[in-house]
């Protein structure tokens, strides 16, 4: 009977070593998905390229020193919103899936949102533009970073206004981004002493621009303004040039292009577009580095504007989450990270304000010409650096239900 006492004592103990060993040595395992367009007209700027972006961002923050193990998944949502529900719902319910990220396609982007407020995870958009996110459709688990209609309309369509571009036609997807974006720019135009002659919308995803083109060639505006993004504006530049609209004498408003959908044209078809961007890689010192490390993970090429902020988005997350020791209450990550100043290489420093929009500078771009240009990427000239708070519309007037009450302020 001593024997038996004696080998039951020895194997808890062996048992208990075990088991404080394991603690001891044990990680919190975050998962973060990265939602987005693998494979169809936005997949350039943000595909693949954004789980990239976020891996490098895990790697830069280094989990394993803060108790925590961070794993990446990723899924295509075909620009279908209903694809999106789909895995944003399989994520939070059933695969552990702590925050999402990317995006691209308005319309997905306000269908995962409310998905995110439902099961109360985290949602960084960073692709998609509708102004309507930190609008009337705003939501206290989702931020959206990079830009936003509002401020490309403050940008490229203020600025082409001031150049004498003071009568517009509009090539519009024809779906809640392109609607937006129109719409903003439309308010921007006419408050500067511009006029909308006309519209028309195509549909989402479009080749052939041919017959839109011509509609807008005979409206005889002098800004023809695109109101796309990814292939859908590629095809529309291209098209354009092989119409000659530049050389007789109207203008075309590319008001929401990437650097990559600039690298697919080429200076000579994209010369001389003015563009509005909160990020590009040969910015300074910083964005320079972090492009020439993803180039290095990603076949040589550069960083868009929404995989650098997919970046900076999840290292100010996981700050976020570190902070709290804690990520399964996503309001509360949510508003910790608008608690937190934002302050990273890639877009400076910043805030996210009530509303959930990330508040950074945005920078207004020249496509250089073939001549001006000294590689592949060397894309653009700045012409402008517009302030956060000029170029984001007043947290008051965005009817965001989050921040009625307070007093108005930028």
């Amino acid at each position: 009977m001593r024997e038996d006492a004696m080998w039951q004592r020895l194997l808890s103990a062996i048992v208990l070593g075990i088991f404080i060993s394991d603690a001891a040595t044990a990680q919190t395992v975050l998962k973060l998905g990265i939602l987005g367009d693998q494979s169809g007209a936005y997949s350039a700027i943000g595909g693949q390229g954004s789980v990239v972006a976020a891996q490098m961002a895990v790697e830069d923050f280094r989990p394993s020193e803060r108790g925590l193990k961070v794993e990446v998944v990723s899924g295509d949502h075909q620009n279908k919103p209903e694809i999106g529900v789909a895995f944003a719902r399989q994520w939070f319910e059933r695969d552990g899936v702590e925050a999402i990220f990317d995006v691209p396609s308005s319309s997905v982007a306000l269908a995962v949102s409310d998905v995110a407020k439902e099961k109360n995870k985290a949602l960084v958009v960073t692709g998609a533009g509708t102004a309507d996110l930190t609008g009337p459709k705003c939501s206290p688990n989702t931020v959206h970073w990079a830009y936003d209609t509002v401020a490309l309309a403050n940008g490229t369509g203020s600025t082409m206004v001031k150049r004498g571009g003071d009568t517009w036609f509009f090539i519009a997807a024809d779906y809640v981004f392109g609607q937006t974006l129109q719409r903003d720019t439309t308010a921007v135009v006419e408050k500067n002493g511009g006029k909308v002659i006309g519209s028309i919308k195509a549909p989402f995803p479009t080749a052939d621009f041919s017959s839109y083109l011509q509609q807008a060639r005979d409206s005889g505006a002098r800004v023809i303004g695109l109101a796309n993004s990814g292939a859908d504006t590629i095809n529309a530049v291209k098209q354009a040039g092989e119409q000659g609209i530049s050389s007789k004498g109207q203008a075309l408003a590319a008001l929401l292009i990437y650097s990559s959908d600039v690298h697919t044209l080429g200076t000579k078809a994209a010369q001389g577009l003015v563009l509005t961007e909160p990020f590009y890689w040969d910015l300074n010192d910083a964005t320079r580095a972090f492009s020439d490390r993803f180039a290095h993970q990603f076949g040589g090429k550069k960083p868009t504007s929404n995989q650098a902020a997919v970046y900076a988005g999840v290292m100010h997350y996981l700050r976020a989450v570190e902070a709290l020791k804690s990520a399964s209450d996503g309001a509360a990550t949510v508003a910790k990270m608008k608690e937190m100043p934002a302050d990273d290489p890639l877009f400076g420093k910043g805030e996210i304000r009530q509303d959930g929009r990330k508040i950074h500078d945005m920078y207004l771009f020249e496509v250089k010409q073939p001549s001006e240009s000294k590689g592949e990427w060397d894309l653009y000239k700045l012409l402008s650096t517009i302030s956060g708070h000029e170029a984001f519309r007043p947290v008051a007037e965005g009817g965001c239900p989050l921040v009625k009450g307070q007093a108005a302020k930028r």
